[in-house]
């Protein structure tokens, strides 16, 4: 573990003046995740200081750029995406499949996906039962199916090859801001702020010592998340602030002792003050629930090539509730229905 106790550094000694060196940001190498390996790998050329929101203290996030930088190099989880290990595709694919989904249920389904069609070409040439198949367990499946059209799209339209430019990777079926950005930013190495929950929930404690509320992400929010985007190594300190999110800055219980920010951060020194409030929407149950049913009757599909009506009954017993569900998954593309009220996957 590195020490950040250094008597040298402004985050943890507040008093210290910040000299022009010290306030450079800290930059890495950086193409599809791949970060150096110790510090000494740090590059410290220096850029122009950005233009700060005027409630964001300009030393606070140099040091904060430095501090993150060393804890990413040090504390990242060994995901088989990071590091230089896939290309765009694979991080595309990455996002989407992490989308309401824990990253540890991700990771199996991820890998197979990916020995199977690394390609977007192999994707656009399966059959949607194959597709349907693989996704097995993430949950909201529709998400699959637009991967697939994605995949279409860019076979048809850029060979195979995923564009450069936001305005082309979020008019592709299934990508919007985030995972536009995230693809721009962590396989193409643009400079371009990433904003999820996880980001803004850190900026906004860390930078203005208040609590997330959720929702959509604010005009201020977006202000915030750019203005603190270093100039260099921003790649890095999308996805270490994402992983701090993910890992120690939780929305319920953080772990404010195991934060490299901790004694900087102006959420803890005010007591944190809201803590927990305003999540995007409370716990949903699911038991009983008709992505239950879904997830049932596709489970289902995926061991045997058609369900009979009978068969169907024998899953649920509320028969209503039942048809209900058939219906929107026959409207959202992910079943057919045959004519004897039978099921399938489509072909």
């Amino acid at each position: 573990m590195l020490d950040y106790a250094d008597p040298r550094d402004p985050l943890t000694h507040p008093g210290m003046a910040v000299s022009g060196s010290a306030r450079g940001r800290v930059g890495m190498a950086v193409h599809n995740g791949a970060v150096p390996h110790s510090s000494s790998d740090i590059d410290t050329d220096l850029s122009p200081d950005p233009a700060f929101p005027a409630d964001v203290d300009s030393a606070l996030v140099h040091a904060a750029h430095r501090a993150m930088s060393l804890w990413w190099a040090s504390n990242a989880r060994d995901l088989p995406w990071r590091r230089g290990r896939t290309d765009a595709w694979g991080i595309l694919v990455s996002e989407v499949m992490s989308q309401q989904t824990p990253m540890s249920r991700v990771v199996p389904y991820w890998l197979a996906w990916m020995d199977s069609w690394p390609t977007p070409q192999d994707v656009a040439a399966a059959s949607t039962a194959e597709i349907i198949t693989a996704w097995g367990s993430l949950g909201y499946p529709r998400r699959a199916l637009r991967l697939q059209e994605c995949a279409r799209v860019l076979t048809r339209r850029y060979g195979g090859t995923l564009p450069r430019s936001y305005e082309e990777l979020v008019a592709l079926p299934g990508v919007g801001d985030y995972t536009a950005s995230a693809v721009l930013s962590f396989a193409f190495g643009r400079r371009i702020a990433v904003i999820d929950t996880n980001i803004r929930r850190v900026l906004s404690r860390v930078f203005r010592g208040v609590e997330s509320h959720g929702g959509s992400a604010t005009k201020s929010e977006r202000r915030l998340a750019d203005a603190v985007l270093p100039g260099e190594g921003h790649a890095v300190w999308n996805q270490s602030v994402m992983e701090l999110g993910a890992v120690v800055c939780t929305a319920k219980n953080p772990l404010c002792d195991s934060c490299p920010l901790s004694s900087r951060c102006l959420f803890l020194a005010r007591g944190r003050p809201g803590l927990g409030e305003g999540r995007t929407r409370p716990r949903q149950r699911f038991a009983g629930t008709d992505r239950q049913v879904r997830g049932i009757v596709l489970q289902a599909l995926r061991s045997r090539s058609v369900l009979s009506r009978r068969e169907l009954e024998r899953l649920w017993d509320d028969h209503i509730q039942l048809d209900s569900c058939i219906a929107s998954l026959d409207e959202d593309g992910l079943i057919d229905i045959l004519p004897d009220s039978s099921v399938t996957l489509p072909a």
